[in-house]
Protein backbone atom coordinates (compact mmCIF):
# COMPACT_ATOMS: atom_id res chain seq x y z
CA UNK A 1 0.00 0.00 0.00
CA UNK A 2 2.44 2.51 -1.26
CA UNK A 3 -0.36 5.59 -2.31
CA UNK A 4 -3.95 5.37 -3.04
CA UNK A 5 -4.99 7.83 -5.07
CA UNK A 6 -8.63 9.04 -6.05
CA UNK A 7 -11.72 9.40 -4.27
CA UNK A 8 -13.89 12.43 -3.61
CA UNK A 9 -10.93 14.21 -1.68
CA UNK A 10 -7.71 14.11 -4.01
CA UNK A 11 -4.82 12.57 -3.65
CA UNK A 12 -3.49 11.35 -0.39
CA UNK A 13 -0.11 10.00 -0.02
CA UNK A 14 0.44 7.02 2.94
CA UNK A 15 4.16 5.98 4.17
CA UNK A 16 4.75 2.51 3.20
CA UNK A 17 6.02 1.07 6.40
CA UNK A 18 6.71 -2.49 5.14
CA UNK A 19 10.39 -2.16 4.37
CA UNK A 20 10.74 -0.43 7.38
CA UNK A 21 9.30 -3.37 9.19
CA UNK A 22 11.93 -6.02 7.55
CA UNK A 23 15.05 -3.98 8.20
CA UNK A 24 13.70 -3.89 12.09
CA UNK A 25 13.08 -7.78 11.91
CA UNK A 26 16.75 -8.70 10.12
CA UNK A 27 18.40 -5.95 13.10
CA UNK A 28 16.51 -8.24 15.73
CA UNK A 29 17.56 -10.85 14.20
CA UNK A 30 21.58 -10.12 14.15
CA UNK A 31 21.73 -8.76 17.53
CA UNK A 32 19.75 -11.54 18.67
CA UNK A 33 22.62 -14.30 17.28
CA UNK A 34 25.83 -11.88 18.33
CA UNK A 35 26.31 -12.54 21.76
CA UNK A 36 28.93 -10.47 23.31
CA UNK A 37 32.30 -12.93 24.30
CA UNK A 38 32.42 -12.07 27.93
CA UNK A 39 36.13 -12.92 29.11
CA UNK A 40 36.17 -15.47 32.19
CA UNK A 41 39.41 -15.54 34.17
CA UNK A 42 40.59 -17.78 36.78
CA UNK A 43 38.46 -18.61 39.46
CA UNK A 44 40.19 -18.26 42.31
CA UNK A 45 39.02 -17.68 46.30
CA UNK A 46 41.05 -14.86 48.29
CA UNK A 47 40.86 -15.73 51.82
CA UNK A 48 39.09 -13.22 53.91
CA UNK A 49 40.55 -11.83 57.10
CA UNK A 50 38.80 -12.79 60.26
CA UNK A 51 36.55 -10.47 62.34
CA UNK A 52 37.92 -10.94 65.44
CA UNK A 53 41.74 -10.29 66.04
CA UNK A 54 43.09 -12.98 67.36
CA UNK A 55 44.74 -15.56 64.83
CA UNK A 56 42.84 -18.41 63.36
CA UNK A 57 44.37 -21.84 64.12
CA UNK A 58 46.91 -23.35 61.54
CA UNK A 59 45.56 -25.99 59.83
CA UNK A 60 47.91 -28.58 58.69
CA UNK A 61 46.61 -30.00 56.43
CA UNK A 62 46.61 -26.21 54.43
CA UNK A 63 49.17 -26.24 51.48
CA UNK A 64 50.25 -23.57 50.73
CA UNK A 65 52.76 -22.84 47.49
CA UNK A 66 55.00 -19.97 47.04
CA UNK A 67 56.43 -18.25 44.52
CA UNK A 68 59.21 -15.39 44.79
CA UNK A 69 60.61 -12.85 42.61
CA UNK A 70 63.49 -15.22 40.98
CA UNK A 71 60.98 -17.68 40.12
CA UNK A 72 61.72 -19.94 43.03
CA UNK A 73 58.94 -22.48 43.74
CA UNK A 74 57.64 -23.81 47.18
CA UNK A 75 54.99 -26.09 48.80
CA UNK A 76 54.76 -25.05 52.41
CA UNK A 77 58.65 -25.14 53.38
CA UNK A 78 59.69 -27.73 50.94
CA UNK A 79 61.96 -26.40 47.68
CA UNK A 80 60.22 -27.86 44.23
CA UNK A 81 60.87 -27.33 40.85
CA UNK A 82 58.64 -26.13 38.53
CA UNK A 83 58.75 -29.61 36.80
CA UNK A 84 58.05 -31.11 40.22
CA UNK A 85 55.39 -29.37 41.44
CA UNK A 86 52.51 -31.12 39.40
CA UNK A 87 53.92 -34.44 40.60
CA UNK A 88 53.94 -33.25 44.15
CA UNK A 89 50.99 -31.73 44.13
CA UNK A 90 49.34 -34.72 42.72
CA UNK A 91 50.89 -36.92 45.34
CA UNK A 92 49.82 -34.53 48.32
CA UNK A 93 46.31 -34.18 46.80
CA UNK A 94 45.39 -37.79 45.81
CA UNK A 95 44.39 -39.18 49.14
CA UNK A 96 42.47 -36.24 50.02
CA UNK A 97 38.67 -35.60 50.09
CA UNK A 98 39.35 -31.34 50.22
CA UNK A 99 41.70 -30.36 47.29
CA UNK A 100 41.71 -26.81 48.38
CA UNK A 101 45.64 -25.19 47.82
CA UNK A 102 46.47 -21.45 48.32
CA UNK A 103 48.90 -19.47 46.14
CA UNK A 104 51.28 -16.96 47.80
CA UNK A 105 52.90 -14.60 45.41
CA UNK A 106 55.86 -12.12 45.90
CA UNK A 107 55.08 -8.44 45.58
CA UNK A 108 57.18 -7.69 42.52
CA UNK A 109 56.07 -10.81 40.62
CA UNK A 110 54.33 -10.50 37.36
CA UNK A 111 51.00 -12.12 37.45
CA UNK A 112 51.72 -15.07 34.61
CA UNK A 113 54.08 -17.06 36.76
CA UNK A 114 51.41 -16.99 39.55
CA UNK A 115 48.77 -18.26 36.62
CA UNK A 116 51.79 -21.07 35.62
CA UNK A 117 51.15 -22.50 39.47
CA UNK A 118 47.49 -22.18 39.30
CA UNK A 119 47.31 -23.97 35.82
CA UNK A 120 49.48 -27.01 36.80
CA UNK A 121 47.91 -27.08 40.58
CA UNK A 122 44.66 -27.80 38.00
CA UNK A 123 46.51 -30.36 35.95
CA UNK A 124 47.17 -32.20 39.33
CA UNK A 125 43.51 -32.47 40.00
CA UNK A 126 43.55 -29.39 42.49
CA UNK A 127 39.88 -28.30 42.53
CA UNK A 128 40.03 -25.04 44.53
CA UNK A 129 42.40 -22.52 44.80
CA UNK A 130 42.91 -19.36 46.69
CA UNK A 131 44.94 -16.67 46.39
CA UNK A 132 47.19 -15.00 49.44
CA UNK A 133 48.25 -11.32 49.27
CA UNK A 134 50.92 -9.84 51.21
CA UNK A 135 48.16 -7.13 52.99
CA UNK A 136 46.18 -10.25 54.28
CA UNK A 137 49.44 -12.00 55.83
CA UNK A 138 49.97 -8.83 57.56
CA UNK A 139 46.21 -8.94 59.36
CA UNK A 140 45.39 -5.28 57.04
Amino acid sequence: MGMSVGGNKGAKSEPNIVPLIDILLVLLIIFMVINPQIPKGLDAQVPQPSKEDTPAPVNDLTVVVSVDQIGNIKINSDAVTKEQLGDKLFTIFKTRAEKIMFVRGDKEIIFAKVAEVIDIAKGAGVERIGLITQAMEEGN
